[in-house]
C-alpha cells in the first residue's frame, strides 16, 4: 500500500463521516427521528421497514452507517499494509472504529430515550470528534516530518481561537436542543428560551471571529509564520463568516429546516478547519519526526 493510495482511502473515510452528519440531520429535520421506533430493528415486526416516509428516511440513515463502518475498517486495514508502516496512522484509524461503535450505541440511546436532546447533543459532539480524528488522519498520511515555524504569541492566539470555535459549536448544540426541529413533534426539549441561548451562541461565534482577526494580525508580523498558516486562517474566516450569516438569517426567518441543514453542514466544515488550524499551530514536529524515523528503522531491520 503506497502512501498516496492510503491517503485516498483515509479521505474517503472522512467524506463518509461528514456525509452521515448531514443525513443524520435530515432525519431530525424531517421529523423522522422515531420513524424506526426500535433499535437495532426498525420495529417489533421488521429489521428493515420502509413502508412509511419517516421510516424510510431513518432506515436509509441507519444503513448508511454500515457504509461508514466499512470505510473506517478499510482505513485500519490499509494503515497496517501501508509502507512505510506508521503506527500513528494505525492508532488514528482505530480511533475512527471506536468512534463509529460509540455512535451506534448512542444512536440506540437516542431512540430508546425518545430523542432526548442531551442524547442527540452527544450524538453530534461525537460526530465532530470523529470528523476531527479523520481530518488528522488524512493530514498525517500526506505529510512527512517537518518543522513548522510559528512564533509563540501567534500560537497562543490561534489556540484561543480554536477553543472559542469549539465553544461556538457546543453552544450551537444547546440552541438545537431548544429549537423546533426535535426529530418528532412529541420529543422533549431542553426547556430553555431559544432567544437567550441563541444570543449566547452568537456571542461565542463573534468571540471566535474576533480572536481569529487577532491571530491573523499576529501571524502577519512574521513572514515565516504567515506563510505557514495563512491558507487555513483565510479558510476559517470564510467558513466562520458564512456560518454566522446563515445562523442570523435562519434565526430571523423562523429557523427553516433547509437553512438548518446548511448550517449543520457548515459546522462540520468548521470543525475540519479548526482541526487543521490546531495542527498547524503545534510545536515543531520533533516528536512526529522521531516517530517516523523509528518506524522506518523498524521496517528496515
Amino acid at each position: 500500500m503506497s502512501p498516496e493510495r492510503y491517503t485516498k482511502i483515509a479521505t474517503v473515510a472522512l467524506v463518509l463521516l461528514c456525509v452521515i452528519v448531514v443525513t443524520g440531520a435530515a432525519v431530525r429535520l424531517t421529523g423522522s427521528g422515531l420513524g424506526c421506533e426500535d433499535w437495532p430493528q426498525c420495529n417489533d415486526e421488521r429489521f428493515i421497514d420502509v413502508s412509511t416516509g419517516h421510516g424510510a428516511i431513518e432506515q436509509v440513515n441507519r444503513l448508511f452507517t454500515g457504509l461508514v463502518a466499512a470505510g473506517v475498517i478499510a482505513a485500519v486495514l490499509a494503515a497496517r499494509r501501508r509502507r512505510p508502516y506508521r503506527a500513528d496512522l494505525v492508532n488514528l484509524a482505530w480511533g475512527l472504529v471506536a468512534g463509529v461503535v460509540g455512535q451506534v450505541v448512542l444512536g440506540g440511546i437516542v431512540v430508546m430515550t425518545d430523542l432526548h436532546p442531551l442524547a442527540n447533543q452527544g450524538h453530534f459532539v461525537l460526530s465532530m470528534i470523529l470528523v476531527a480524528n479523520s481530518t488528522v488522519l488524512v493530514i498525517r498520511s500526506r505529510e512527512s516530518a517537518r518543522e513548522i515555524m510559528i512564533d509563540s504569541f501567534t500560537r497562543t492566539c490561534g489556540r484561543l481561537t480554536v477553543i472559542a470555535g469549539i465553544a461556538a459549536l457546543l453552544t450551537g448544540t444547546i440552541v438545537t436542543g431548544s429549537g423546533p426541529h426535535a426529530g418528532d413533534e412529541n420529543a422533549r426539549r431542553f426547556g430553555l428560551v431559544i432567544s437567550s441561548v441563541a444570543r449566547v451562541h452568537g456571542a461565542t461565534v463573534i468571540l471566535a471571529l474576533l480572536l481569529l482577526l487577532v491571530t491573523v494580525g499576529a501571524a502577519r508580523r512574521t513572514s515565516s509564520t504567515w506563510v505557514s498558516i495563512a491558507p487555513v486562517l483565510e479558510m476559517m474566516m470564510v467558513v466562520g463568516v458564512l456560518q454566522g450569516a446563515v445562523g442570523y438569517v435562519q434565526y430571523f426567518n423562523g429557523i427553516p429546516a433547509a437553512l438548518v441543514a446548511f448550517h449543520i453542514a457548515g459546522a462540520t466544515g468548521f470543525m475540519i478547519v479548526l482541526t487543521i488550524l490546531w495542527g498547524r499551530l503545534g510545536q515543531p514536529t520533533d516528536r512526529f519526526g522521531q516517530m517516523v524515523d523509528d518506524n522506518r528503522a523498524t521496517v528496515s531491520s
